[in-house]
């Protein structure tokens, strides 16, 4: 007969603990691993997003301030005054600068900083600039650098100072408060870079100073040396973590043909 030897030996309580903590730093490291996937897909995801979003504004900034001065329906220099105030709203219809030499001779651009354009361009080519129906004919990009955002305002018919300007690229502080989601920053002042510069025939950048000088006449004859204009917009994706945010920065420049004409 063959006896039968039983092992009644089993694990003991130290070998049960450290092969828990080994499972636990495995899970561990996977979990860590997992989030930090996780993690840089979303980061991934905003960066592309916000380059898809500063594109296609930089394109249509572009566009709209490269038609400023267009006039259709004048054949003799220096004969038009269909050039409009902004300010002078009624009706939906801007009022013509007939009775101001000074500001008719800017044309086409009504206001030009560092942080701020307005534009204006006969698009329907009825003779008349902001008529009712015709309110992107009148265009003003504004750069609120509080709150890191560009504002659009289609003047004629949202507000003569463009004051009820819409976002454009990032979010307004009533938006973010409602729940929307940012998106991105834009940090042209923080990093020193105006949003818009300003250059002449003999690629000479002309003064801030001059082109927002409380002068009439300064101001206008500045605005009508503008021949080219730079766009920069430097911004940064939204992320829970300031210093993780994406940095990007695109610039193109536009050339105002129409601007240089003697409307």
């Amino acid at each position: 007969m063959y006896t039968m030897i039983k092992n009644n030996k089993g694990f003991s309580l130290v070998e049960m603990l450290l092969a828990v903590a080994i499972s636990i730093m495995l899970m561990g490291g996977m979990l860590i691993a997992i989030q930090a996937s996780t993690y840089a897909t979303r980061t991934e995801e905003k960066k592309v997003s916000g380059q898809q979003d500063v594109r296609a504004v930089l394109d249509m900034m572009a566009m709209e301030i490269g038609m400023a001065s267009y006039n259709p329906t004048t054949t003799t220099p220096g004969t038009s005054t269909i050039w409009a105030d902004p300010a002078s709203n009624s009706s939906g219809q801007c009022s013509v600068l007939t009775s101001s030499p000074a500001y008719t001779s800017r044309r086409g651009i009504m206001e030009s900083s560092s942080t701020a354009i307005m534009v204006e361009a006969d698009i329907n080519g009825d003779g008349i600039i902001g008529s009712t129906g015709q309110p992107n004919e009148v265009i003003r990009y504004v750069y609120d650098t509080t709150n890191q955002y560009i504002t659009r305002c289609t003047c004629c018919t949202s507000g003569s100072t463009g004051g009820n300007g819409q976002p454009f690229l990032g979010e307004s502080p009533t938006n973010i408060a409602s729940g929307n989601p940012r998106g991105v920053y834009v940090i042209n002042t923080a990093l020193g870079i105006p949003m818009f510069t300003y250059w002449d025939a003999t690629n000479t950048q002309i003064l801030e100073s001059n082109l927002t000088s409380l002068d009439a006449n300064t101001k206008s004859t500045a605005i009508a040396s503008i021949r080219r204009i730079d766009i920069k917009l430097a911004v940064e994706t939204e992320d829970p973590n300031a210093n993780k945010r994406q940095r990007m920065i695109y610039s193109t420049s536009v050339v105002p043909r129409n601007h240089a004409i003697n409307y």
